[in-house]
């Protein structure tokens, strides 16, 4: 069964890596770029102070310890335990994957960290920010950013699925925490 699994997971990345061209390549690239997405940060962290006051300090603290958390996470718990290759480093499909600026990264995968870490923010964030604009646009916005890790070649559609799913439970878990701190100093919610 788990070879199956991992065969569709091949075959699915082959899919999606290998329908690319100029104009999705410099897109994906610097969709996949994190420096890029700080202005995003600052509207992220400028609507948080707007709407929490004080209480953003908490909010602010619990940010950096669920990313620090789930990037530490995706390292220790998953890549160094199940060392599975990247695509781009699995002699089975030496010759097939697409590269974009030649960058592969490092030698595991499995999990991504930028899923992980995307998907616990959004989650997170939804918790404090979340209405209905707000939460399918930033569910958007961390597929989006899991999409472009297999359109560059660095990942396998699973490594991102579990990425997604392991993000989303650390973001639900500390977001709990986070909400319930503030409503135990005194914050009253307004939804």
């Amino acid at each position: 069964m788990l070879d199956t699994l991992i065969q569709w997971d091949k075959e699915l990345f082959l899919l999606i890596n290998g329908h690319h061209n100029a104009f999705w390549d410099v897109v994906m690239y610097w969709m996949s770029n994190r420096l890029i997405w700080i202005p995003l940060y600052l509207v992220f962290l400028f609507l948080i102070i707007r709407k929490y006051r004080w209480y953003s300090i908490l909010i602010i603290v619990f940010t950096a310890i669920l990313i620090t958390a789930s990037d530490q996470m995706s390292v220790h718990l998953f890549k160094d335990v199940f060392h599975r290759l990247r695509p781009c480093h699995d002699l089975s499909l030496e010759g097939m994957v697409h590269l974009v600026r030649n960058h592969c990264g490092g030698e595991y995968g499995f999990v991504s960290s930028h899923a992980v870490n995307m998907f616990a923010l959004s989650i997170f964030l939804i918790h404090f920010l979340g209405n209905r604009i707000f939460t399918p646009l930033i569910l958007i916005w961390a597929a989006a950013i899991c999409y472009s890790r297999v359109y560059l070649g660095v990942h396998f559609p699973g490594d991102v699925i579990a990425g997604a799913l392991a993000g989303s439970i650390i973001g639900l878990i500390i977001g709990q925490i986070c909400l319930y701190l503030c409503r135990m100093m005194g914050y009253k919610d307004s939804r």
